[in-house]
């Protein structure tokens, strides 16, 4: 990703996270099987997951389309209920301390459950990641 040279304007656009490092981000959907439907275009990291797929008009899709499931990861928390429960996502952690064991236990009995069934999604992105930067190494323009 061509990013403008440091100390030059809207760099800190493509910087993200406490470490500070280059970012660029897409949105993937996959399908059961873990092929690309869909690869939005790349932007700047800066910006969270659920504000990308509510720029992309994706919330809007899904409230108002057929019923389909999405399986999506905690980036997208809270978009189940702007969805009419369209969009899974791992279980809210409702404990930060002091959880009782009955209570841990169901957290991570549902969170692997969730993670068990999303795999092959994170599989197809994967690929996708893969291909890229075999396209990179091999000096393809287009990628």
């Amino acid at each position: 990703m061509r990013r403008p040279a440091a100390g030059r304007k809207d760099r800190d656009k493509f910087v993200s996270g406490k470490t500070k490092q280059n970012a660029v981000k897409s949105m993937v959907l996959t399908d059961a099987e873990g092929r690309v439907l869909f690869c939005s275009p790349v932007r700047p990291g800066s910006c969270a997951d659920i504000t990308q797929a509510r720029q992309l008009g994706l919330v809007k899709l899904l409230a108002d389309g057929p019923f389909m499931e999405i399986l999506a990861d905690a980036g997208y928390q809270g978009m189940g209920a702007q969805t009419g429960g369209r969009v899974v996502t791992p279980p809210h952690r409702k404990f930060k301390k002091n959880a009782p064991a009955w209570y841990e236990e169901r957290y991570e009995l549902q969170r692997k459950a969730h993670s068990s069934r999303r795999i092959r999604v994170e599989h197809g992105i994967a690929h996708l990641k893969n291909w890229r930067s075999l396209a990179r190494h091999l000096g393809r323009r287009d990628t």
